[in-house]
This record gives C-alpha cells, structure tokens and sequence, in this order.
C-alpha cells in the first residue's frame, strides 16, 4: 500500500479541524424516528418523556402514576397516558480504507477530515456508535477511542484484502437493524453499485454516503506523456495522454459517477461528493449540506 508517513501530526490537525466544524454541524439524527435504547430522540415506541402521545385502558401491573385520573372523574374508566419513547439513534460508521483515499496528501486529509466529523458528531448525540473499517474483503471494528488517539490509522494499514483492488464487501460488516449507516469511500472501484447500497438499507437502515474527491481525479489537464501508479497494486503503467483519450476518460468517470447517484436516487440513499482541494467548510457547502447529509445549527 501507499499511504503518507509520519501521519500522526496529519491526523491531529484534521481531528481538530472536525471538532471545530462539529460545533456548527452534525449529522441529520433528528430527522428520523428511532427505536432502540432510551436517550434524546423520539423513537416509535411508548415510554416515558414529556411527548404525550395517545391513551389506552388500564391492564392489572400498569405504573398508577401514569393514570389519568381526569379521563376517570369523567367517564368511571381507568386510562392511561402514554408517551413519546426516548431513544438513541443507532449509527454505523463504515471507512473504506483503500489506497486510493489515501496515496494523495490532500484527499488523504479530507478522508480523516469526514471521519473524524462523522464520528464526533454521532458521539456528541449520544448515539449508539459503532466503527467499521473495511478494505475489500477485510474488515475491523473500532472502539470510539481508537479514533480519538488516532490509533485507527495503524488498524487500517494493518487490513490486507485477499485480491487488491477488490471492492468493499459491505456484507461482511455485521450492521445493526434500524441504523443510520454512514459509508465514508471514494467510490473508485469497479462493479454495480446496486448491491453495496442495498446492504446500506437491510433491516431498515439508511444510508449517507460521503465521497472525497480531487480536481486532479475529476478534471484532469493531462496532455503527453505519463506514468500511471495504480495504487491499490503498485504497478506502473505508461501512457501517452491525447485529447480523445482525455475525452475517454472523463466521459467514463463522469457515467461511473452518474451510475452512483442514479442507484443511490432509486435506494434514497444520501450521496455527498465532498472536494478534497477546498477548506472543509466550503467542501461541506458544495454538496454534503445542500442535500441534506449534514445540518448546520
């Protein structure tokens, strides 16, 4: 693999960058009804917060505080008030840890700028986290603290798919049901993005894809002659770069992209293309708040 060196002072400066930005923007967990474990959001469920809700009969074993006691001065019945559950969001957090978010310094930092958001934002909701990195066949679930050390870098360098260049297997990530699954990738790899994004929505999930990218990837200026690094392999590979084959290129790239958001449109799943070559506010700007994929207070 190809990832930078010495990334320790990389990584602490995108984590501060995330912690500023995670006091004005978060993730969209309010916009969904949860069910789960008591905390701050309103789940489908019955429980006890101020959210009045709806009555039924009293059962033999019901808590008498919850009688209402007006409804039996005036009808003789025992009824009881229910109220809105109380709940915490469930959210799965998914990092493809490919070579290709990483052999370039920038893409590489706004890879770790999104994952450290992601993740301090669903941590200050007070949501049930759970981390997932994943390189082709190869997974690892993190603990909150490997990302707040940063030790989450020596885990993913550590994950050797069995065929390099082999896209995510998100099935072999055990999500939750009921879950906000949150896939942090580029998207570079071959195949029909169909099955991915139905694993994203299985036992009533959803799913917000954060995609970094470069000028240099989306918009090339190349002209004459190149010598490719297919990162994910390490090999070389000369070209000479004529304007057709430019045309090629950037015709293929734009129907890749187009092939993701269209399946992402038919599972409505959030697709976020976030740009590695601004500052994180405005990358934010460009797509990822417009959508809906992050709020702002």
């Amino acid at each position: 693999m190809s990832y930078p060196k010495n990334v320790r002072p990389l990584l602490e400066k995108c984590h501060q960058r995330a912690l500023a930005a995670a006091a004005r923007i978060h993730l969209p967990l309010g916009r969904r009804i949860w069910k789960g474990q008591a905390g701050e959001f309103a789940g489908a469920g019955s429980g006890s917060s101020l959210d009045f809700q709806d009555h039924r009969l009293y059962v033999p074993g019901d808590d008498p505080r919850h009688i209402n006691w007006q409804a039996y001065a005036r009808t003789g019945q025992y009824s009881m008030k229910l109220y809105r559950e109380e709940v915490r969001p469930v959210v799965d957090v998914i990092v493809d840890v490919s070579s290709s978010l990483y052999f370039d310094l920038t893409k590489a930092e706004r890879s770790a700028d999104l994952l450290y958001l992601i993740v301090e934002s669903a941590n200050r909701s007070g949501a049930s986290l759970a981390i997932h990195l994943i390189h082709g066949d190869q997974t690892r679930h993190l603990p909150y603290e490997a990302i707040a050390t940063h030790a989450w870098w020596e885990q993913a360098i550590a994950l050797n798919p069995k065929e390099a260049g082999m896209p995510p297997e998100l099935i072999r990530v055990p999500l939750r049901a009921n879950a906000i699954r949150i896939f942090l990738s580029d998207l570079l790899f071959p195949g029909d993005p169909e099955p991915l994004l139905r694993t994203l929505t299985q036992r009533q999930g959803s799913g917000i894809i954060f995609s970094p990218f470069l000028d240099a990837e989306a918009k090339p200026e190349w002209a004459g002659n190149y010598e490719f690094v297919d990162v994910e392999r390490q090999t070389e590979h000369p070209h000479r770069i004529e304007p057709a084959t430019l045309k090629r290129y950037l015709d293929a790239y734009s129907q890749h992209f187009s092939l993701w958001k269209n399946a992402c449109q038919r599972q409505q799943i959030l697709l976020a293309r976030v740009p590695s070559d601004l500052d994180l506010q405005r990358s934010l700007q460009a797509e990822a708040l417009l959508i809906g994929a992050l709020v702002s207070q």
